[in-house]
């Protein structure tokens, strides 16, 4: 068995016998030890009772954190003439149309965010299969499907984070850094559970929230009251 490192062992301590805590109690102890030597993010994951096979079970959206993920979101868009104008105004990192297919279907993914004015979505189609599995394809249910680029690229890039439940009913993501004060990570917290308790499909049966969890990105997850943290 590998020799567990000073400071996983001590993570390991501080978490022993500890779960089902407040918000404000596992940001605090997620929070304290993220000793890494880089700015760890706080990820929040959630087990949800859903069966993601069928469509009325699906759990999809977007959440404006209200402090930001402290991520620099790379964001790019499908667009021509005035709108591709507009994105490039707004702060888009890249821009284009066909070319920007032809780059994706070449391997080169180098953004966080897609967006697409809708005629630009039969180009954008063809990459189903490629940007599909990393949930970057654009979709109007998100808001990256629209004509308002302008707004679509200021909210990417001002902490808006898209959620989507995977194989499993599990929801994921990134809410924080471990840098960001304990209480402005815990309304971060507090807005993805809240948005993602709002998304419950109409497909869904019994308990809908059935586990929550918190970590940063090298250390270990600590579970949050369900109950508690929904109620707030």
């Amino acid at each position: 068995m590998a020799k567990l490192g000073k400071r996983t062992r001590a993570a390991r301590e501080a978490f022993a016998g500890k779960e089902n805590l407040s918000v404000e109690d596992a940001v605090a102890l997620v929070k304290a030890n993220a000793t890494s030597k880089f700015d760890e993010t706080v990820e929040i994951a959630m087990n949800l009772g859903v069966d993601t096979r069928h469509a009325d079970q699906m759990v999809r959206g977007v959440v404006g954190l209200p402090n930001g993920t402290g991520k620099d979101m790379r964001v790019a868009v499908f667009a021509r003439g005035p709108k591709a104008d507009e994105a490039k105004a707004a702060g888009a990192d890249i821009v284009g149309a066909e070319d920007l297919m032809e780059t994706i279907q070449g391997g080169t993914i180098d953004f966080d965010r897609c967006i697409a004015t809708p005629d630009m979505m039969p180009v954008v189609g063809r990459l189903g299969k490629v940007l599909g599995p990393r949930n970057l394809m654009p979709n109007p249910k998100v808001g990256t499907v629209t004509m308002d680029v302008k707004a679509a690229v200021e909210a990417a890039k001002g902490g808006e984070v898209q959620f989507k439940a995977e194989k499993g009913g599990v929801v994921h993501a990134g809410v924080g850094k471990a840098s960001f004060d304990e209480a402005k990570l815990v309304e971060n917290v507090k807005a993805f559970i809240s948005a993602v308790a709002k998304a419950k499909p109409s497909g869904a049966k019994g308990a809908y929230l059935k586990k929550i969890a918190l970590s940063s990105t090298m250390g270990p997850g600590v579970t949050v009251d369900v109950e508690g943290a929904v109620s707030e």
